[in-house]
């Protein structure tokens, strides 16, 4: 977290701030103040700023807190030099991980009354996934995989590869570690089958319609319950309770960050 946070500020810093050629620096303050509704997420990030630029800030709001528009997030103490050279990088944290966090609740609220949970996905932008994950737990959901070396996902590009599924899954079992999962994607309800029968961990249904999905929860519940199921594939806003009311375990969409808009927050010195 330090090295990223160090890092985005070195970006806009450059070889310096040339701001701070012309004058001295003084005492200032300045506060976060929300444009637009939305739930905050960057403010471990920004403490790390803080902390790495000697400047104070007191929080309003906390990190999974909703706020409103005209609402203060923060103030900050810092002398001027310090105050504006790092203010860019304060709202750009602020604002991608609020943005990701904030549509992430909306996804939330529409099926928490199911008792589904929501997952992201690895669709994330290169050498963010840290960030960006962080952000979709802010907003309520759970991560999935980090990477390829935490649990086992045979998608359908990896069954081409693969001629004998139970074989390949009970060869699978003695060279991962052993809390590892296994899943596989499964785009129908025979592949579905297969893969509950090869005594995989979870299954994910993928791209299905909310029907198809019933089938396969009706299959789990009646020979494999032990099995979790996942929904995934072209999930959106207008459609995820239809799939929360099927009976699966969880539903993933990578909509949580690629199609997060930015929120409005701004930086006003006091």
């Amino acid at each position: 977290m330090e090295e990223f946070v160090k890092a985005a500020l070195a970006e806009d810093v450059g070889r310096g701030d040339l701001y701070a050629l012309v004058e001295p620096a003084i005492d200032a303050s300045a506060k976060i103040v929300a444009k637009s509704d939305g739930v905050v997420a960057g403010v471990k990030y920004v403490d790390v700023l803080a902390k790495i630029e000697n400047f104070e800030i007191n929080w309003l709001k906390n990190d999974s807190d909703g706020f409103i528009r005209g609402e203060i997030l923060a103030n900050i103490k810092a002398d001027s030099h310090t105050l504006l050279r790092c203010e860019r990088t304060i709202l750009d944290m602020l604002l991608h991980a609020s943005s990701i966090a904030t549509l992430t609740r909306k996804y939330v609220d529409l099926i928490e009354p199911y008792g589904v949970k929501l997952l992201d996905t690895r669709k994330t932008r290169p050498l963010l996934r840290v960030f960006e994950k962080y952000a979709t737990r802010k907003g309520g959901a759970v991560n999935h995989r980090m990477g390829l070396d935490d649990s086992l996902m045979i998608k359908d590009t990896h069954l081409k590869t693969i001629k004998d599924l139970k074989a390949y899954i009970a060869i699978a079992r003695k060279n991962i570690p052993f809390t590892a999962k296994i899943e596989i994607e499964a785009e129908t309800l025979e592949i579905a089958k297969e893969a509950m029968n090869a005594r995989c961990d979870i299954v994910m249904c993928d791209n299905m319609t909310p029907e198809e999905v019933k089938e396969v929860v009706m299959y789990r519940n009646e020979y494999f319950p032990h099995i979790l199921l996942e929904a995934s594939g072209n999930i959106s806003l207008q459609s995820i309770e239809s799939y929360a009311q099927t009976g699966v375990d969880a539903i993933s969409s990578g909509s949580l960050i690629h199609q997060a808009n930015w929120i409005d927050l701004s930086m006003k010195m006091d």
